[in-house]
């Protein structure tokens, strides 16, 4: 079986990214492999590991964990063959308790792969960019389609003027056939890499 973790890149009070990853997770649940079986996709929210800023004595290259909190972060993130990132943009980037989490490991997210879900007033399209290249860097194979919600059209709200109203995302049917098509890559390609893949993290050789 191929599992993919759909990771809430946001860990503010108010955040959109729940709604967002809960409808990611719902729309993934209709695929026919995720039916037979042969396809698991499952929620992972950054907020429940309440990760402090990275406070590991050793690099994660290294995959010496000192903390109870790396461990266990390390040890999801390994059972996992794929991941969809669910991003908001903050500033022409990602949040940083994102770039945070992917910092406190190495080895678990190689020979993967990942595509990303994007929101914000530009569709998170910047935030994208950005994580693409660290993807690079982690040794994950990062697909082609992505999906980027408009704060616009994608989300219902309660009550529009107030900016405390995280909404509900409720996307149109354009971006559920990206989604559909992005699924469908990533999955194909973290199949193609299982090979490559070590069944634990291998700290580095020196």
């Amino acid at each position: 079986m191929i599992r993919i973790a759909v990771i809430v890149g946001s860990t503010r009070p108010g955040r959109r990214g729940e709604s967002v990853a809960n409808w990611v997770v719902d729309t993934a649940a209709a695929l026919p492999a995720v039916i037979d079986g042969r396809v698991a996709v499952e929620l992972v929210d950054l907020a429940a590991f309440d990760l402090p800023m990275l406070d590991e004595p050793v690099p994660a290259a290294f995959a010496s964990y000192a903390h109870d909190h790396t461990r266990r972060w390390a040890d999801t993130v390994a059972g996992f063959d794929g991941f969809v990132f669910v991003t908001p943009e903050y500033n022409h980037s990602f949040p940083a308790a994102l770039k945070n989490a992917i910092d406190f490991l190495y080895a678990e997210w190689h020979h993967k792969a990942a595509g990303f879900v994007g929101y914000g007033i530009h569709g998170g399209t910047r935030a994208v960019e950005q994580l693409r290249q660290v993807m690079a860097e982690v040794k994950i194979a990062d697909v082609h389609t992505q999906v980027a919600l408009s704060m616009f059209v994608d989300f219902t709200f309660t009550d529009p003027a107030d900016p405390t109203d995280p909404g509900t995302c409720t996307p149109g049917p354009h971006n559920v056939a990206a989604l559909g098509t992005m699924l469908d890559e990533i999955v194909a390609w973290s199949a193609a890499l299982k090979p490559l893949r070590a069944p634990a993290a291998e700290p580095l050789s020196v």
